[in-house]
């Protein structure tokens, strides 16, 4: 099968439950045999994303449709700069040494950092730092909504939780933002959890 038909919707799945077990099964296809988070997450923002503009009865590409679908992630995952610009401002180094970064994403330009330290910032912060899923029917009612996209008017973001030694270690979030209010339930929540767990445990960190 072509890659990109791993964002194809059979007609048959109805409800949202059915539609986040295909994508689910579908990402975990993608992703066999790679283990580099930049490959996987880069493919699983796309298939996410193309998925639901692929399920109508939900989403789709009109009024309900997903408007953005990415990762935010710490720094450190990223790779150091070997050659910087000796003018550069030091104060954003220090932005991007204690903050979360932009990583693989589909739809329009979003921010490029989320504030996590000493405060959090927005929708991704809040779920970074209670490292559990935040779901925001409003997004003009959330506290300290970033507005990367004045269309948005609802929001998801997961956190991407690594159990290592016996500790919790988040290192990103998965974020999705929706045109219309509401735009996602508790069956989006338990479906983008069970991604989220994918994810973590088929990438090297």
């Amino acid at each position: 099968m072509p890659h990109a038909d791993a964002s194809l919707v059979p007609d048959s799945i109805k409800t949202k439950s059915e539609f986040w077990t295909h994508v689910h099964d579908q990402l975990e296809i993608l992703m066999g045999g790679q283990r580099h988070w930049v490959s996987n997450l880069s493919n699983a923002a796309s298939l996410i994303y193309n998925s639901l503009q692929a399920f109508p009865s939900h989403f789709g590409d009109g009024e309900r449709s997903v408007n953005w679908c990415g990762f935010y992630l710490i720094s450190s995952l990223f790779p150091q700069p070997r050659f910087t610009d000796a003018s550069m401002d030091p104060q954003s180094q220090t932005r991007a040494s204690t903050n979360m970064l932009l990583g693989p994403f589909s739809g329009r330009p979003a921010c490029q950092w989320i504030e996590v330290s000493p405060r959090p910032r927005g929708v991704c912060g809040d779920a970074f730092v209670k490292r559990s899923t935040v779901l925001v029917p409003d997004v003009l009612t959330y506290p300290g909504h970033i507005a990367c996209d004045g269309d948005t008017k609802s929001e998801i973001v997961c956190p991407l939780v690594l159990r290592k030694g016996g500790e919790d270690i988040v290192v990103g979030v998965l974020d999705l933002d929706c045109l219309a209010i509401g735009g996602f339930d508790a069956d989006d929540q338990v479906g983008l959890e069970r991604i989220a767990a994918l994810i973590i445990r088929s990438c090297d960190w």
